[in-house]
């Protein structure tokens, strides 16, 4: 630490070189990533309340009131009237909250090592999970359009069973598992349903019936336990914005600690202090978009990786993976592998991802991608498979 502070011109110059380093969305040129450029009301409403402290509510009551309604509302989206949650720091938080309910859950029924029966696309958070949580992963093969066998969880289902998580929309290939028929098997069984649905979670309610097939995900599907949607995704929230949502209130009661201190007596959150802003934002958000706003980000989203799905179909050695269900897009070239392709994007600042399952270049067609930046993307993906 210095021993004389700098003034304020010298620490914002510093901040800048800082700032100048990072990648910025607006660009067009981040084409990976599952977060986006927040919307600036959003922004404007999470400076507002930046100071607020949701891990103590009886101080900030205003914050407390926004984070009921918002629950309220997401519930009500993924079809749950009461519906139990919080907006936490993301995906990974909220699947840990949901995977700690479904261990307390079985332990008061049954001693043994807990199982949890996962799809091999799962979300790496779950393998902190079941490390944390000294849990048993029990992994189900991908069918042929890399979604869930929903004819092998039967099979893998034991008296140590703990939960089954399903997936609505993968992090690499953006498919939807058949939450339907999970969830009658998980009925039938009597086993906690998880749903990750961190980015499905605010692209599904919104499709277009001429883009994509309705499908049943989430609590309309009577075996889905919990689900996890995430804010700071297609909600255009900034980071960090995760939320999770219990069917039942006794499953979050689950989770309460006693917080003698503080102005409530429990909490029931995985982290203490919580920032009130990302609630603000997402309330704001949700207010200000309505339902007819989200489905025209969504349609645009949608349209642009329709559009990027043609053109490269239409393009020579490229081999797309799968027709995109939500607004991923993975791809092979049979003239050179993945990793030298990666990096030769890169070298065009195009900063691209790749899909371990089938290993592969993955984009990620978020709200601050335009036409123009996929056009530009073509062009030089051309030029470099031209060169091979």
């Amino acid at each position: 630490m210095l021993e004389h502070g700098l003034t304020e011109d010298e620490i914002f110059k510093k901040l800048s070189e800082f700032y100048d380093m990072d990648l910025h969305y607006e660009s067009g040129r981040i084409l990976g990533s599952m977060c986006t450029k927040p919307d600036p009301v959003a922004m404007k409403a999470y400076k507002m309340f930046i100071e607020t402290n949701l891990g103590d509510p009886g101080l900030f009551k205003g914050t407390a009131i926004m984070e009921r309604e918002v629950i309220s509302i997401l519930g009500e989206l993924l079809h749950l009237s009461n519906p139990a949650g919080h907006i936490v720091t993301g995906g990974t938080e909220a699947n840990i909250m949901a995977m700690c309910v479904a261990k307390y859950l079985y332990e008061s029924r049954r001693d043994g090592i807990p199982e949890v029966i996962l799809p091999r696309s799962a979300h790496f958070s779950f393998k902190k999970i079941v490390s944390m949580l000294s849990l048993k992963p029990v992994y189900v093969p991908l069918d042929d359009n890399y979604k869930m066998d929903v004819s092998k969880i039967e099979d893998l289902i034991t008296e140590n069973t703990m939960a089954i998580v399903a997936i609505a929309g993968t992090t690499e290939l953006g498919m939807v598992d058949d939450i339907e028929e999970i969830s009658r098997i998980a009925s039938s069984h009597n086993i906690y349903l998880h749903v990750d649905a961190a980015l499905g979670g605010f692209i599904l309610p919104f499709l277009d019936k001429e883009n994509s097939v309705q499908l049943n995900f989430d609590f309309k599907c009577q075996g889905v336990s919990s689900m996890t949607i995430d804010p700071h995704k297609m909600g255009l929230a900034p980071v960090p914005a995760g939320g999770i949502i219990f069917r039942h209130k006794e499953h979050l009661d689950l989770l309460s600690v006693k917080t003698p201190y503080l102005t409530k007596d429990k909490q029931t959150t995985i982290v203490g202090t919580r920032t009130g802003a990302a609630t603000a934002a997402t309330w704001t958000l949700l207010n200000h978009y309505g339902k007819e706003g989200y489905k025209k980000t969504v349609k645009n989203t949608i349209n642009l990786t329709q559009y990027t799905y043609k053109k490269l179909q239409s393009m020579k050695n490229i081999s797309v993976i799968c027709k995109p269900e939500l607004n991923l897009i993975s791809f092979k070239t049979d003239c050179m592998d993945v990793d030298s392709l990666k990096q030769e994007l890169l070298k065009l600042d195009w900063h691209v991802s790749v899909a371990e399952y089938p290993y592969a270049i993955r984009l990620v067609l978020m709200p601050h991608v335009k036409k123009e930046h996929i056009d530009k993307f073509l062009k030089d993906l051309d030029k470099i498979l031209k060169r091979r």
